[in-house]
């Protein structure tokens, strides 16, 4: 009996290795994140849920290192929580930074006018808009007034009623 407790609870590795290992990882996810476009996190396909998905099973071992133990398991979260409390409010009173980070609001349809360029460079395909806007109620991308892609939207600029309609706005 006494193994099981051992085990469930006593650190294999220094308890700073288990703060530091995963703000090692949540610094690369960050910036591999940043790296591969807005698309990644706005608008997910199903390759990219699995890319995703299995990115995350792949950096488990480097956060959690050779210790198994509930212990580590909850210095390994706890470290990630507050590094990611730590970085919003850090980026909050840094503008610029921010934008840096999360990258800049991208206008895919201005005046009902598809933008290709744009959409080739957010790697976004004609249907996968025409899905977004349709999504929103909208019958064609020419009724669209405008639409932005942006990876950080709290607040959408269309919530589907009809007055969000008639302005014409869509979050893509």
């Amino acid at each position: 009996m006494h193994d099981i407790w051992k085990d469930m609870f006593v650190l294999a590795v220094p308890v700073v290795e288990k703060i530091l290992r995963p703000v090692v990882v949540y610094a690369f996810l960050v910036v591999g994140l940043r790296l591969s476009g807005k698309r990644e996190l706005v608008q997910l396909n199903p390759f990219d849920l699995v890319v995703l998905l299995t990115l995350s099973n792949t950096v488990q071992n480097a956060i959690i290192g050779d210790d198994n133990s509930v212990t580590g398991g909850l210095i390994g979260a706890t470290s990630l929580l507050v590094i990611n409390y730590l970085v919003v409010r850090f980026l909050y009173g840094h503008r610029s930074l921010d934008q840096l980070i999360e990258g800049r609001a991208d206008v895919l349809i201005e005046d009902g006018k598809v933008k290709a360029q744009h959409l080739r460079r957010e790697l976004i395909t004609m249907a996968q808009l025409e899905a977004a806007a349709r999504k929103q109620g909208f019958d064609s991308l020419g009724d669209v007034q405008q639409c932005v892609l942006s990876r950080a939207e709290r607040f959408p600029s269309s919530d589907g009623s009809p007055e969000s309609k008639k302005r014409g706005t869509a979050n893509c």
